[in-house]
């Protein structure tokens, strides 16, 4: 019980109870006013037949009663006999609705009653206001009485005519219970018909409700299914007026929500894949500047996860100026070089980050799109073109420098002077002799970057190699007391390689460890076999070394550990990047071990076998 009443609440609140009530309150309404306009225009009828028929009777009677009246308003005695056998006729006739009827002289004295128990009836007076009226010739005088037992009455008084002469009256007084005993009943008739229609108009609406909630609770079942994503339901059209027609809506809607949802997905997958599988980074973030989206690339930018990123500024994931951040925020921030990492652990990165507002519409931004490149190996490029253009420029200028310098001298004078002259003229040969190699080792090693450079492989007996090498330096070597070596293993033979290209290599090893090493000191040249298969050359000198720091340099072009010895000696500084360059497109590698004070060692890895030829 408990449970119904607290479904009724909630029942009172449904569309179905809402037209139930709505409906019967109509046809209540609707049955009073026809109620309430039907009784009262019954009683008014009754009423006015009832008094038609009252006025009558008495018009009937004072027209009898004139032919019996003498002209003096009194009667004889057989007069009065015929007068009083009409009033009681006239009153046995009516049955119960007449109560009593008088006939009444001039003076409104009573003359003749219908009223048998009372015998001194007609020495009273009747001075009622109709009586009065009647006597002084005024038709159709009637009245409306409720007498002291509550019974309603009505009375009628006519005036006896004799010719022009009132003579007397005649007043009747009839009871109306019966008029509303009727006007009762059809009361009862009426409620009960209306207390009928409002049942069947109950039990109409019970049904007209549930068929037309019937499919709105069915379509909210779908709905709530559709809202979970279930999108294979369909509504059941029964028919073809409003209730079918917003079935069809809905279908017709369910199918473009799945379809559009369909869509939706795969824009996000094909969003997801790009994000995926880009190579730059990319993080979103709303309009408050929290990181909503990242993918991969810009965490691994960052050396954290996409966890770990979202939900944070921008302020808080880039190291961003104060200038920067201030721009950033007021959102004409556009790209930003940023440095990240930490260089003592010499795993710094140069990232550029590029802003994009996003822009919803009325030119509000929603947001902020930033997309991470590394450019770190663009920037090392970049810097390698500037610091090589300025040693170019520097190499050049400086035996220009030389040349424009002695140049002038001579035409200042010391051309007259010839050993003076010999001698200017020998240092500007040296200075574009310089020049020359300088220029020629550039091209070399732009033809060696651009794999310009033909490769003329034969096989070549290593020991002739290294005693060719030897030979060719033979006489520096003398002129600075350096004793020279080759230690080469016995199972070493040939190997596949330019011989030109090969000998330029161990020229420029074996130049720098003679121009590094003080008179009297040793170079060693050596040749073994590897366990996987290389031919390891190496040049090693008793020089004075190289400091540990320079070591990872010292293959950079232009790069020297003593620029001014180096250039006094002659060098360019491209020998050591020349050789590296030459080894590798021998798909070989160079490495160098030097000790400070100690010397040297520069060892040449090459390829024993040429691709696809057997060991031997």
């Amino acid at each position: 019980m408990k449970r119904r009443l607290r479904l009724l609440p909630g029942f009172s609140r449904t569309i179905q109870a809402r037209l139930i009530i709505i409906y019967v309150l109509l046809i209540l309404i609707a049955m009073q006013l026809i109620g309430v306009y039907f009784v009262s225009s019954m009683k008014n009828s009754l009423t006015s037949n009832f008094t038609q028929d009252l006025q009558e009777r008495a018009e009937l009677l004072s027209v009898l009663a004139a032919d019996k009246w003498s002209g003096s308003g009194e009667t004889g005695a057989n007069s009065v006999s015929d007068l009083k056998l009409m009033v009681d006729n006239l009153y046995n006739m009516s049955g119960t609705e007449i109560q009593e009827i008088q006939l009444l002289d001039v003076s409104g004295r009573i003359v003749i009653s219908s009223l048998d128990s009372d015998s001194n009836t007609e020495a009273r007076r009747n001075t009622q206001t109709v009586v009065s009226r009647a006597l002084q010739g005024i038709s159709d005088n009637e009245e409306y009485i409720i007498d002291e037992t509550g019974e309603r009455k009505r009375v009628v008084a006519e005036p006896i005519m004799s010719g022009n002469r009132t003579v007397g009256a005649v007043y009747i007084v009839a009871s109306m219970a019966e008029l509303y005993d009727t006007m009762k009943r059809i009361n009862g008739i009426f409620l009960s018909g209306l207390l009928i229609a409002l049942a069947l108009t109950a039990v109409l609406g019970v049904i007209l409700a549930h068929t037309i909630t019937q499919p709105i609770k069915e379509m909210t079942r779908r709905a709530k299914q559709v809202a979970e994503g279930d999108f294979d339901h369909h509504m059941t059209v029964y028919s073809n007026d409003e209730i079918g027609q917003l079935s069809e809506a809905f279908n017709y809607m369910t199918s473009r929500l799945r379809d559009a949802l369909a869509q939706n997905e795969e824009e996000k997958d094909k969003l997801a894949s790009i994000l995926k599988n880009m190579s730059d980074g990319v993080i979103a973030t709303d309009e408050h500047g929290c990181v909503i989206l990242v993918n991969r690339v810009a965490g691994a930018m960052l050396d954290t996860s996409e966890q770990d990123i979202t939900g944070k500024t921008l302020l808080e994931l880039l190291p961003l100026s104060e200038q920067d951040r201030s721009k950033l925020q007021a959102g004409t921030l556009r790209h930003v070089i940023l440095k990240m990492g930490q260089e003592e652990e010499g795993n710094t990165s140069i990232i550029r980050v590029t802003f994009s507002p996003i822009h919803r519409r009325k030119d509000n931004i929603a947001g902020v799109i930033a997309v991470l490149q590394d450019v770190t190996d663009q920037e090392k490029l970049e810097g390698a073109r500037r610091e090589f253009v300025a040693n170019v420029s520097h190499e050049l200028r400086t035996p220009l420098t030389t040349i424009k310098s002695y140049t002038e001298a001579l035409e200042d004078g010391a051309l007259d002077e010839r050993a003076l002259a010999e001698r200017f003229i020998g240092v500007i040969r040296n200075e574009t002799q310089r020049m020359i190699r300088l220029v020629s080792d550039l091209l070399h090693l732009s033809r060696l970057d651009s794999s310009e450079a033909m490769m003329r492989k034969q096989r070549t007996n290593v020991l002739e190699l290294l005693e060719d090498t030897i030979d060719r330096f033979f006489v520096q070597m003398k002129q600075k007391d350096i004793r020279s070596s080759i230690d080469m293993q016995p199972e070493v033979g040939s190997v596949w390689i330019d011989r030109d290209q090969m000998d330029q290599v161990l020229d420029n090893l074996v130049s720098n460890a003679l121009k590094y090493t003080p008179d009297g000191g040793s170079i060693k040249l050596a040749a073994r076999c590897t366990n996987d298969g290389m031919l390891a050359l190496s040049v090693e000198d008793t020089g004075i070394g190289i400091p540990k720091q320079d070591l990872g340099r010292i293959f950079e072009r232009f790069y020297r550990v003593d620029k001014a010895r180096s250039r006094n000696m002659g060098g360019t500084g491209l020998g050591l990047s020349i050789a590296r360059e030459m080894v590798r497109a021998h798909d070989g590698t160079i490495e160098l071990d030097s000790e400070l004070g100690q010397g040297t060692t520069v060892t040449v890895m090459l390829p024993l076998h040429e691709e696809g030829e057997g060991m031997s």
